[in-house]
């Protein structure tokens, strides 16, 4: 869906639910203009997005580019997809940002402020690609269950940022680690906090792999 055409579908619907009606004379409601206070953000905005990115879902959002936006050899970054199980977090301070390596098989528990990261360790750039493993989902035969992909859900993108592996190390790692996982402060798509954010790691053989980022760049510009 476009965004001219999501603006004003999102805009009824949500109009629709509170009423619990339908929108008398919805149709005549002119294209340019807004219900205030009833829509979703525009995800166009909100994540920067080309208005050429279709959007597949709001709740979560999740977006993806249309085939001819996936020419370049690098990919802009208003053509990356955009891909969420839970509701997007708020009020993110990077000054505030601190990541936290702990667990059982951690020798000593290590907390970094974005700034440590980037003043500490060696800085590495790759051109790598992202797909979602949903990617191709429309195509299914038998149909399956979730975001209706076309092929939009993939992105050859430039990262820079510290290898997982030299943090890792200096907090120490034990002979019987096996798998890495991740937690953050996204929100379960409920709200509900006693419900936990999904949470997905990686086997530690390939969160010591070289080309395993914490990235703080995409294409050389701050990620937001």
């Amino acid at each position: 869906m476009k965004r001219r055409n999501f603006v004003k579908k999102t805009t009824l619907g949500s109009l629709a639910g509170i009423l619990g009606m339908d929108i008398v004379y919805g149709s005549k409601i002119p294209e340019n203009y807004t219900l205030l206070g009833l829509q979703d953000p525009d995800p166009f905005q909100l994540f920067n997005k080309d208005n050429e990115m279709v959007v597949l879902n709001s709740k979560p959002w999740n977006m993806e580019a249309v085939a001819h936006l996936l020419d370049d050899k690098v990919t802009p970054n208003k053509y990356m997809f955009v891909r969420n199980n839970g509701l997007v977090p708020e009020d993110i301070n990077s000054k505030e940002w601190t990541l936290t390596i702990d667990g059982e098989s951690v020798k000593e528990q290590k907390t970094f402020t974005l700034e440590e990261l980037k003043s500490k360790f060696k800085h590495h750039t790759y051109q790598l690609t992202v797909e979602c493993g949903g990617n191709g989902r429309s195509e299914f035969d038998p149909p399956a269950k979730g975001n209706q992909w076309t092929i939009g859900a993939v992105a050859c993108a430039s990262w820079t940022g510290v290898r997982l592996k030299d943090v890792l190390q200096e907090a120490g790692i034990k002979d019987d680690a096996v798998y890495i996982g991740y937690h953050a402060v996204d929100q379960h798509l409920s709200r509900d906090p006693s419900k936990t954010p999904i949470s997905r790691g990686v086997p530690m053989s390939k969160a010591l792999q070289d080309e395993t980022l914490l990235a703080f760049k995409m294409n050389g510009e701050d990620i937001p």
